[in-house]
């Protein structure tokens, strides 16, 4: 796998207290990254300052600096700073794209293994190890999830035909799910690497508040197209879940308001059939995405 080469964007917006986990953890991979683009979104701490003086010490990093909007722009805003960096290496050779948070560290060899797995499954899309946070000196999983299909967006990656199929990521909330529905229903395959961990120092949602993360999340099971049944037993399910009733009722609300608010959903209609199927089939106990072996 040496031979295979990857490339990064990091969107960061005022990481400065993690950042720097995130720059040791990359520099010291077994298998470095092609090119690694550090996206400072208008940072009003000293998350600037460090990608540049990394970019100093490693030709192979490129800060890019957005100016300061004022305000942290949950799902979209992520996106579009993605982009400005993805701008700088969409043209250059790479086997495989990461997206990857700024306040995430791992070990030396977490490229390296996480591109094994690629090697290993030729179907295999969309990858990423299982994150973490500290709980009281434990390592603990942050969000169980689906890892039958689901990589968190924090730390995604992409083998390049997969990404090409897909046509990149939708600029709206819901992007790093959407991203995965439409790879399986073109035939790929995607899920989280279970023994390979990852530490999330900033634990999500914490950037937004319990409420507003998962108000944001169930509007983005909207626009993705989520069946309005399946959202509901979701939503029950998450009762049983921390932080009680917030999480649900979040959810909840934030599907209630875009459905009556009539926001626009997926331009792509056979992805709303696609997941809608795939739900259906969850809910009558049949196979489906949620029920596949995750390797």
């Amino acid at each position: 796998m040496r031979n295979v080469s990857y490339a990064i964007v990091t969107p960061a917006r005022n990481e400065a207290a993690h950042l720097q986990k995130t720059i040791n953890a990359v520099i010291s991979q077994s298998v470095q990254p092609r090119k690694w683009i550090i996206v400072d979104d208008g940072s009003s701490d000293n998350t600037g300052r460090m990608i540049d003086e990394a970019a100093r010490q490693h030709c192979w990093i490129q800060g890019v600096h957005r100016p300061d909007r004022g305000y942290r722009k949950a799902g979209s805003g992520l996106v579009e700073t993605f982009y400005d960096g993805y701008g700088l290496i969409h043209e250059q050779a790479w086997h495989f794209l990461a997206n990857l948070d700024g306040d995430i560290s791992f070990g030396p060899s977490y490229f390296e293994e996480c591109l094994k797995r690629f090697d290993s499954d030729p179907k295999l899309g969309i990858g990423g190890g299982t994150v973490c946070i500290v709980v009281k000196g434990v390592l603990r999983e942050e969000s169980k999830g689906d890892p039958s299909f689901h990589v968190r967006g924090a730390a995604k990656i992409y083998r390049r035909a997969c990404w090409d199929a897909i046509g990149g990521l939708v600029r709206a909330p819901g992007w790093d799910t959407v991203d995965e529905l439409r790879a399986n229903m073109l035939g790929w395959r995607t899920y989280t690497f279970p023994e390979i961990e990852l530490v999330h120092h900033r634990p999500t949602g914490n950037a937004y508040g319990a409420w507003r993360n998962w108000f944001k999340n169930g509007r983005a099971s909207y626009l993705t197209g989520y069946h309005p049944l399946f959202m509901f037993v979701k939503c029950l399910k998450r009762l049983r879940s921390r932080p009680y009733c917030i999480a649900s009722a979040g959810l909840l609300a934030g599907f209630l308001s875009a459905y009556l608010a009539r926001l626009p959903r997926s331009s792509d209609p056979d992805l709303i059939r696609y997941v809608r199927k795939q739900q259906m089939r969850r809910l009558m106990l049949r196979e489906s995405l949620w029920s596949r072996p995750a390797s």
